[in-house]
């Protein structure tokens, strides 16, 4: 295992790299859905509903949406009933998750600071492990993986909503050019922090392609992965079941 690990276009030492995220989450909790909207031109809430779409969540689920801290996944799985733990390393994130829930009148969600590498939950408690546009900021991503995989009953399910690499011909290079040259402008120009956007479309650029990452799935112990592609695979659904 390598010392270094990718901190956007930097490598940077595994013990670094996860004091250094939690500065750039900190800074832009409080921007969270200007940040998506600039990433994705607003699509992100689109991809959202998709992705809650194919977990299926059910009233007698028990369902972990990790790296979920502002709400926005959990807001959508509790609409089934299901009883949903909220779970995030990032305390400034899960406090505008609690706040934003406390605005919907919102109750019956567990907020709780975790480290997905190493979840303090016993093993094989959830119906369902959920983690949006999370996994790629995750300093161990194997490690990690486990974790999803060992916190799940059997049957359970693993889904991860994540931006990947497109295979549209023509469209990463009009992505790229808007992701690097303009994100950066408009987290400045939003919420006066062009540095933490820098970060977050670098990590794009690093996290493995489609492939890649279904194989990481596999070797966490994930059967029947699957993966879904969005706009030719700028945004991808990636699921698996633990039997």
């Amino acid at each position: 295992m390598s010392d270094t690990v990718s901190f956007g276009y930097e490598d940077v030492p595994r013990d670094e790299k996860t004091a250094r995220v939690g500065g750039v989450f900190t800074n832009v909790a409080s921007k969270y859905d200007l940040m998506n909207d600039a990433m994705s031109g607003g699509m992100h809430r689109l991809w959202k509903d998709r992705f809650v779409r194919r977990v299926k969540p059910r009233a007698s689920d028990q369902i972990l949406d990790m790296a979920g801290g502002t709400g926005d996944i959990a807001f959508r799985l509790a609409e089934s009933g299901a009883s949903i733990t909220v779970a995030d390393i990032n305390p400034a994130m899960l406090d505008v998750g609690m706040k934003r829930a406390q605005e919907r009148g919102l109750d019956g969600l567990v907020w709780t600071e975790a480290n997905a590498e190493t979840l303090t939950f016993p093993d094989k408690f959830f119906d369902a492990y959920t983690i949006a546009f999370g996994i790629r900021n995750v300093t161990d991503i194997p490690a990690a993986l486990k974790e999803a995989h060992r916190v799940l009953r059997r049957g359970g399910r693993f889904f991860c909503l994540e931006f990947s690499t497109t295979v549209w011909p023509g469209f990463s290079e009009v992505y790229d050019a808007y992701s690097h040259k303009l994100v950066p402008k408009l987290g400045q120009m939003l919420a006066g922090d062009a540095d933490s956007y820098r970060y977050l479309i670098e990590s794009i650029r690093r996290f493995p392609d489609m492939p890649t990452f279904e194989k990481m799935i596999r070797e966490a112990g994930f059967v029947e992965t699957k993966v879904e592609p969005i706009m030719g695979g700028l945004v991808a659904i990636h699921s698996g079941w633990k039997i």
